[in-house]
């Protein structure tokens, strides 16, 4: 499989390199692509060095399955054109997610979407998908119709920048000298914010309406409602949500718990008597997503409360991908494009 990976000097492209390794994702050739600033630089990879590459202005990537994770602007720009040079985009922006030409993919989840694209498949966004990998299975046996969800999201999110400034920001602050702030609007050391995202009229910022309009589009369900507070957190890596679930007939926590242990992708962490739960720190680098504080919602009886946390970069973004390539392959989606 010929495979590219556009962005592959940001976190999210690095992290994809190091998936393809780990996951020996069936690569006859890998070309890597970023802007013109980092044409030139040399990467590891598998025991070489692979020199990174300018876009060319043609939009031939010469690739059966491209990995993009270079920007909104970049994708609404040339992922059409990498499709049609015989290409499957996996797009990783938020540029395709709402397009009705674009399956929007989580593969535990609605994996059979992605055999239906016409050239692009949309990667859902971070807080989306580590939201339902726990509600999907609740969705399946129950039917969800509102969930209320807070989320404490790290700021590797916001990319190799957001790190930075939480580990110059701290050693400042640690150090009593004086704090820059450059990525985000605010000091995130030591402290927490609304999303760094624009807000609409009704109030909410974007990182909110995604969760709702992305969810209701993977669960093909118009009628959910789910209402977002979304907060950058001083964590580094790996987003956590607090979550609260209603469904079409009243549920109890050993129903909830039972569904949540065999879904696939999901990890329970549910240790009352240690007071130990899904953690970022536990999450980050993980595959798998964590759920727990699994509860009966005693404000809404027959609702349900719980805790999700998984590593945004990983499966939030790009191990989601790169598993959505693998299901294309297994499903023999692509094998025509093999050259």
């Amino acid at each position: 499989m010929r495979v590219a990976i556009v962005g592959a000097t940001g976190a999210v492209g690095q992290e994809f390199l190091e998936l393809l390794s780990e996951r020996e994702f069936p690569t006859t050739t890998l070309t890597l692509f970023a802007s013109e600033r980092s044409a030139g630089k040399r990467i590891a990879y598998r025991g070489q060095e692979l020199t990174v590459k300018a876009l060319p202005k043609d939009g031939n990537l010469e690739s059966d399955i491209v990995f993009s994770s270079a920007g909104g602007s970049i994708s609404k720009a040339d992922a059409w054109k990498w499709a049609s040079h015989g290409a499957v985009v996996i797009d990783n922006t938020s540029a395709w997610r709402m397009d009705e030409r674009c399956p929007l993919v989580i593969p535990e989840v609605n994996g059979d979407a992605a055999l239906k694209h016409n050239g692009i498949i949309a990667n859902p966004n971070c807080s989306t998908i580590i939201a339902l990998m726990a509600l999907a299975p609740l969705h399946r046996a129950f039917g969800l119709t509102r969930a209320t969800v807070a989320t404490y999201q790290a700021v590797s999110g916001a990319g190799a920048a957001g790190i930075n400034e939480l580990e110059n920001q701290a050693r400042a602050v640690l150090a009593g000298e004086d704090v820059k702030v450059e990525k985000f609007q605010h000091q995130i050391a030591f402290n927490l914010f609304s999303h760094d995202s624009d807000i609409g009229e009704d109030g909410y910022n974007v990182e909110e309406r995604k969760l709702l309009n992305e969810s209701r589009k993977i669960l093909d369900d118009d009628s959910l409602m789910i209402s977002a507070t979304c907060i950058r957190v001083p964590v580094f890596r790996a987003h956590s949500e607090a979550i609260h679930a209603e469904f079409k007939r009243p549920v109890n926590a050993e129903e909830a718990r039972e569904v949540l242990a065999k879904a696939e992708g999901l990890q329970i962490i549910d240790d009352r008597d240690g007071n130990t739960f899904p953690m970022p720190l536990r999450s980050s680098g993980q595959d798998d997503c964590f759920v727990g504080r699994i509860r009966g919602d005693i404000s809404k009886p027959g609702a349900i409360a719980l805790f999700v946390s998984g590593d945004q970069i990983r499966k939030g973004a790009a191990l989601n991908a790169v598993q959505i390539g693998e299901y294309l392959i297994r499903k023999g989606a692509v094998k025509e494009l093999v050259s």
